[in-house]
């Protein structure tokens, strides 16, 4: 019963999925009893061209600083695409450890392929990937079950301008932020002092529907949510804590430049409830399946719900990881869960 695990895709966030990838294969490739075989697992790389090359776990592990510097791998590809990998599998039933971030491989497009030709998976279906990667979807879909922030969806940085005037007469700080996207990238927070000309310059460049959001003045926290044998659960809530001048984007998360994360949350019991509630709500009327990360902001009169990433970063230092420690979870003992879930 061999598992594949695939990681890389032609997002930005491809430098995370391999990080991902390398703590995967690190905690999978522990026997759980010295006795045991090494478990048979397959290690594939959808390059940034999208071919598809099956590359070797010592070579994954071996590389070095993924963060920041792209993973090539000495093999060629076997296949030039995912489709013909997908239509020409190598071993019969395998589930597919899905260990992407962003793009084609969160948005529903992979979890669709796969669906498509009766492969299994981990992590949401096709419907709920797509839903919750629109954050200005995924907010309407949760809205009468969780407080929002107010936002508006702009399609082209030719909306750009205007969109940002009428916020601005409504609040003094608004942020604009990719609406389809993860791990901070094109973060930008705007007041009504902000000269705009560099921020619509860098939008224009990446070409991508954004969506403008009233900012909301709290404590950053974030909630995992797992599915377990009694249904779904939140982990403990991580608090994520900036210096003044930084932002929890790219560098804050995972550079380590002015942020820190704090699992558990130093926050009243109250605040805790109020947010592993929420994130529960959002996980389950967005039909998730597997695991969920919502991120939330919680104000002085109470949480608002921000977004939902399906595919959270599994990396070492990434925050489900910390929070299935906190809770006494064993990260193989969680592959292995989300394995039998996609195999069932």
């Amino acid at each position: 019963m061999t598992t594949i695990i695939l990681f890389g895709g032609r997002s930005d966030e491809r430098h995370v999925s391999v990080a991902s990838a390398q703590n995967i294969v690190r905690a999978l490739d522990r026997p759980s009893n010295p006795a045991n075989q090494q478990p048979s697992n397959l290690t594939w790389f959808w390059a940034p061209n999208g071919a598809v090359v099956d590359v070797h776990s010592d070579e994954l592990l071996a590389h070095t600083e993924p963060f920041t510097n792209d993973f090539q791998p000495s093999r060629p590809a076997i296949w030039p695409d995912l489709e013909m990998a997908l239509d020409t599998l190598p071993v019969d039933d395998p589930v597919f450890l899905l260990a992407l971030h962003g793009g084609e491989g969160e948005d529903g497009t992979v979890q669709r392929m796969m669906e498509a030709r009766g492969i299994r998976f981990t992590g949401s279906g096709s419907d709920a990937s797509a839903a919750a990667f629109d954050k200005g979807r995924a907010k309407a879909i949760v809205k009468d079950l969780v407080r929002i922030a107010e936002s508006r969806v702009v399609e082209d940085a030719s909306g750009l301008d205007g969109a940002v005037a009428a916020m601005l007469q409504r609040y003094e700080k608004i942020v604009l932020k990719p609406l389809a996207g993860g791990s901070s990238r094109g973060l930008f927070f705007v007041d009504r002092a902000t000269h705009l000309g560099a921020i619509i310059t860098a939008i224009c460049k990446l070409n991508v529907p954004y969506i403008v959001e009233q900012f909301i003045s709290g404590r950053e926290l974030t909630v995992g949510v797992v599915d377990g044998d009694d249904g779904p659960f939140a982990l403990p809530v991580i608090e994520i804590e900036t210096d003044p001048g930084f932002s929890f984007d790219y560098e804050g998360k995972y550079l380590g430049k002015g942020a820190r994360e704090i699992c558990p949350a130093r926050i009243p019991d109250v605040m805790r409830d109020e947010a592993q509630a929420m994130a529960l709500a959002a996980h389950v009327t967005l039909r998730c399946e597997g695991y969920s990360r919502s991120d939330l902001i919680a104000a002085g009169d109470g949480a608002f719900f921000l977004e939902l990433n399906t595919l959270p970063g599994l990396t070492a230092s990434s925050l489900v990881p910390q929070e299935l420690h906190e809770a006494g979870i064993d990260f193989r003992d969680f592959l292995k869960r989300q394995i039998a879930l996609a195999r069932r």
